[in-house]
C-alpha cells in the first residue's frame, strides 16, 4: 500500500472508531473520507475488526518512539520521568490522533474487541513502566526507602496522574507543556520525600 493511501485509511478509520466507537463505526464514513472504494478496503483488510487492530497496532508502534528516545544514560529516576514526560508531549503533539484513539480503547466495551483492547492497553503500561526503571541510580534514596516501594508509589502516581489528566482532555490536540509543568510539581514532592538531605 502506498504511504499516503495508508495514511489517508488510518486517519479516517481512527476519526471513526474515535467519533462512533467500535460497534456503531461505519465503514462507509471511512472510506468516504478516506477516498478510496469500499473493495479498496476490504482488500487490505479482512473485516473491521482486522482494520481495528491493525489500527492498534500502529499506535503501539508510535508509543514505542518514546521508548526509543530516552537516555538510558541518565540514571536519575526523577530526570528519567521527566524526560519520558517531556518526549511523550512532543510525541503526543506530533500524533495527536493516535493518542485520541489510545483514550478511546479505553471506553470500548464492544465484546468482538474488548479483549485484545484491554490486554493490549495492559501490556503497553506494564512495558512502558518496566522500561522508564532500567538502568536507575537507586543510592540517591534514603536508607529507609526501599526502591521497591518508591517504584510502586511512583507508578501509582504516575497512572493515577494520567488518569485524572486523561479524563480532562477532550483530543491530544490541545495538549500543552502546562501539563508537564504540574507533573513536575508533583516529582518535586517525591524528591524531598525519597531523597537523602542535599541528593538533586
Amino acid at each position: 500500500m502506498k504511504i499516503d493511501k495508508q495514511e489517508r485509511i488510518i486517519n479516517a478509520a481512527m476519526k471513526e472508531f474515535v467519533k462512533s466507537g467500535y460497534d456503531k463505526a461505519s465503514t462507509n464514513e471511512i472510506v468516504k473520507d478516506a477516498q478510496i472504494s469500499k473493495g479498496s478496503l476490504f482488500n487490505y483488510f479482512s473485516n473491521k475488526k482486522d482494520l481495528y487492530l491493525f489500527l492498534i497496532e500502529y499506535a503501539v508502534k508510535i508509543i514505542e518512539q518514546i521508548y526509543d528516545e530516552i537516555d538510558m544514560n541518565e540514571r536519575d529516576i526523577f530526570k528519567r520521568i521527566s524526560q519520558v514526560g517531556f518526549i511523550k508531549l512532543n510525541i503526543q503533539k506530533k500524533y495527536p490522533l493516535v493518542f485520541d484513539f489510545l483514550k478511546s480503547l479505553r471506553d470500548e466495551e464492544a465484546l468482538e474487541v474488548k479483549a485484545d483492547t484491554d490486554q493490549i492497553t495492559g501490556n503497553i503500561l506494564d512495558n512502558g513502566l518496566k522500561r522508564i526503571y532500567q538502568n536507575i541510580d537507586w543510592s540517591k534514596l534514603r536508607e529507609d526507602v526501599d526502591p521497591e516501594k518508591a517504584i510502586h508509589i511512583l507508578n501509582w502516581t504516575m497512572v493515577g496522574f494520567a488518569e485524572l489528566q486523561i479524563a480532562k482532555i477532550e483530543t491530544f490536540e490541545n495538549v500543552g507543556s502546562e501539563l508537564f509543568n504540574e507533573w513536575n510539581s508533583y516529582t518535586e514532592i517525591l524528591k524531598r520525600c525519597f531523597y537523602k538531605n542535599g541528593e538533586e
